[in-house]
């Protein structure tokens, strides 16, 4: 019976994938494609699919910092919206004693 050796990750290679992955996340990548579905020249569905891989800085520098003020992500943003909803209230409010 022949026994098979696993494969040993040598340190170069290590290197090499952590080198890749830390100028990708440096410079960013963006991957971009279009899915198109058309009948008799009638298009019937337009699909824009966008990847962006990069590091928090980075992105912060392209000027994308959605994930701030997303309340699902940010308690922060979650204050806002609250403090939000209540002034948009408290506005309501002082438009209907004016109005009436």
């Amino acid at each position: 019976m022949e026994r098979t050796r696993p494969s040993l990750v040598h340190a170069t290679q290590t290197s090499n994938l952590a080198d890749i992955l830390e100028r990708v996340l440096d410079k960013g990548i963006v991957i971009a494609g279009d899915i198109k579905i058309s009948l008799a020249d009638i298009e019937l569905l337009n699909i824009k699919i966008r990847l962006l891989i990069a590091s928090v800085e980075k992105a912060k520098e392209m000027g994308i910092d959605w994930w701030q003020s997303d309340p699902a992500l940010s308690s922060k943003a979650r204050v806002l919206e609250d403090e939000n909803r209540t002034l948009k209230e408290r506005l309501d409010r002082l438009e209907a004693r004016l109005d009436g």
